[in-house]
């Protein structure tokens, strides 16, 4: 059954509530305008008026007592039809539809939609038209004589108490649009969330809450559609735990989750961001690494999740250790596909379990030994900077025109001591997969900046001496303070010390990276770009980091004279450096050719074999003494 008028307060459904609240507001505005004007009228003696507003103002009383009662649909539908009855008996005895009372209609229908329900809406809409047509009909044919009211105080105070009414009415209204508003938008974003909660529950594991089976292959699928077409790799790592069953028997099922979704946490942690894991279902798991560059990285990644699941669990109090097999299948070198990849890479840790289980297996064998081989360069490497086998070479930066020496480039090499010396092509890749490039690259800082001041302390004149700084220094080393302390040890001027960051170091863009570049200018090093036009050639970041110099990259400097492209590309990059008020330094000069097309071009600086090949530290100082040598005799 429907409620009735005589539901009790506690038993109205909220939009009865908030009908009986704005017709307590309402009534209170109108009672008080009626009040004002019958005041007025009895002062004026206009009688009738005063009678039809008192008796406006008593039914507005009844119909309080009648909604205080909880009868509110009858005082709702009572009080506005005998306001626009009152109206229209107003316009009645006063000026017909010319009366200042006809603008009372608009308010009434304002408070309608407030307080009626749509039926009972249009009907007193419609007593409205009708009460107007009767009114404008009587005067059209004479059927009454309206007097005029000229009273031009009358008509102001029956104009604003009219505004005043129509106004707070309109307020009400616009306010329970915006309450009406609020309540969709939160129910919408309740709904939103549910579907949202429902879309992950659908494609999550209930108990680890990484993507379930099927989404964690749709996943995969994606990633594997984007490395097709950006000739990239993924590696599909199957990994499933040793002793997951023992741990299950032992400590029971709840203890066991407990330790699944621990599993599932430290998988997590131990890939990046952009990496998939995935659960497969049991104790096995599936891991995505996306953009992988070559194998080593893979297997840097297999490692680091090796050693995460050594380090025992606390489950319910009781210390677990545990450990896992992994397969590993790469596209596209094992397979184009999904399904493919995830066969072979079970293989794979089988493979794992069969070799003793804690341990990595790729499904290439090939693959295996090329990783021992790095495995040994890395183990080397570490021996290297131990034992001191590493030494510097410096390359002479000339000014192109002159000749003059003005800088120079400082160029790790290795001397192993059974494959002699080693070209840094050779070994800094390894070095930057397992960070030593970190300890290495400090090394290097230290004693460039110690040999910079040697020679200026023997007399050598003032030039700028560049160190490469990687890329990995920035992520995972402090730079800045290694330079800092590089220079306070030995005493170097700032100025004389040149970082040179590859194109694809500045355009990181994440927060460290700017504070450290910022720290390392503070210092009052220089910073030039190595290599530049092989990367993004970004104007911004050319601004932004206050660069210094642009080195030209060598494979355009070397087809200068035959190729009218890379003589264009020469030619853009000099004159960008120069509107923007760098120098430039052009890599790889090895003939006269060369050295007049950049001289043509507005190159300042030059390097490469038609000057000097890079030297060790005591043939380069010999060199420093010949152009002091030349330099007095000039000045002779």
């Amino acid at each position: 059954m429907e409620p009735t008028d005589s539901a009790t307060p506690l038993e109205r459904d909220p939009e009865t509530e908030l009908r009986s609240r704005r017709f307590v507001q309402i009534a209170a505005f109108t009672e008080t305008a009626l009040a004002i004007r019958a005041a007025s009228s009895l002062a004026n003696q206009e009688w009738a008026v005063a009678w039809t507003l008192s008796a406006g103002l008593a039914m507005i009383l009844v119909c309080l007592v009648l909604n205080r009662r909880g009868i509110a649909g009858t005082a709702n539908v009572l009080l506005l039809s005998s306001l626009v009855l009152m109206v229209a008996f107003l316009t009645w005895i006063s000026e017909g539809i010319n009366d200042v009372a006809v603008l009372a209609y608009p308010s009434i229908l304002i408070m309608a939609g407030l307080l009626l329900k749509p039926r009972q809406y249009f009907a007193l809409f419609a007593m409205t038209i009708i009460s107007v047509m009767f009114v404008a009909y009587a005067g059209l044919v004479d059927l009454h004589a309206f007097k005029p009211n000229g009273a031009i105080g009358d008509r102001l105070t029956d104009t604003v108490l009219i505004l005043l009414i129509s106004g707070f009415s309109v307020w009400f209204l616009t306010s329970d649009l915006h309450h009406v508003l609020e309540r969709l938008r939160e129910e919408i974003a309740h709904v939103h969330r549910s579907r949202a909660s429902l879309a992950f529950l659908a494609q999550h594991d209930a108990l680890t809450s990484l993507p379930n089976r099927l989404l964690g292959r749709e996943l995969i699928e994606q990633t594997i559609v984007r490395a097709r077409r950006n000739h990239e790799r993924v590696a599909l790592m199957f990994v499933d735990l040793d002793n997951f069953k023992i741990v299950n028997d032992s400590l029971g099922h709840t203890a066991g989750d407990e330790f699944l979704r621990e599993v599932a946490h430290r998988l997590s942690q131990s890939v990046r961001a952009a990496d998939i894991v995935s659960r497969q279902g049991g104790d096995e798991f599936l891991i995505a690494l996306t953009e992988v560059g070559d194998i080593t990285a893979i297997s840097t990644a297999a490692t680091n999740i090796l050693s995460s699941l050594t380090v025992p669990f606390n489950v319910r109090d009781i210390e677990v250790s545990t450990s896992c097999s992994i397969g590993i299948a790469v596209f596209p070198d094992d397979g184009e596909d999904f399904e493919t990849l995830l066969k072979l890479s079970d293989i794979g840790m089988y493979q794992a379990k069969e070799s003793g289980r804690n341990m990595y297996r790729f499904y290439d064998e090939a693959m295996n030994s090329n990783i021992l081989q790095n495995l040994h360069l890395t183990s080397s490497l570490r021996l290297a900077l131990t034992r001191g086998e590493f030494i510097l070479h410096y390359q002479p930066v000339v000014d192109i025109v002159t000749g003059r020496m003005v800088g120079a480039e400082a160029l790790i090499r290795w001397q192993h001591p059974e494959q002699g010396l080693v070209p840094p092509a050779q070994f800094i890749p390894a070095a930057e997969r397992s960070g030593l490039i970190v300890e290495i690259g400090a090394w290097v800082i230290r004693e460039a900046c110690m040999q910079m001041r040697a020679w200026q302390d023997m007399g050598a004149p003032n030039f700028v001496l560049a160190v490469n700084l990687s890329p990995v220094q920035f992520r995972r080393g402090n730079v800045e303070t290694i330079v800092a302390e590089a220079l306070q040890l030995s005493g170097l001027n700032p100025a004389c010390l040149e970082l040179e960051l590859t194109e694809s170091t500045l355009i990181q863009n994440a927060e460290d990276f700017i504070k450290t570049l910022a720290q390392l200018k503070a210092l009052g090093v220089k910073i030039s770009i190595d290599d530049f036009g092989t990367g993004y050639s970004n104007l911004s970041y050319l601004q932004r980091f206050e660069v210094d110099k642009l080195k030209i990259d060598q494979s355009f400097v070397r087809r200068l004279g035959g190729n009218k492209q890379d003589r264009a590309i020469v030619n853009a990059i000099i004159q960008m450096a120069k509107s923007l008020n760098l120098a430039t330094t052009a890599e790889g000069i090895e003939d006269e050719t060369m050295r007049s097309e950049l001289i043509e071009l507005g190159c300042d600086q030059g390097q490469g074999y038609l000057f000097a090949k890079p030297q060790s530290a005591p043939q380069f100082e010999a060199l420093i003494q010949l152009q002091s040598g030349q330099k007095q005799t000039q000045m002779q």
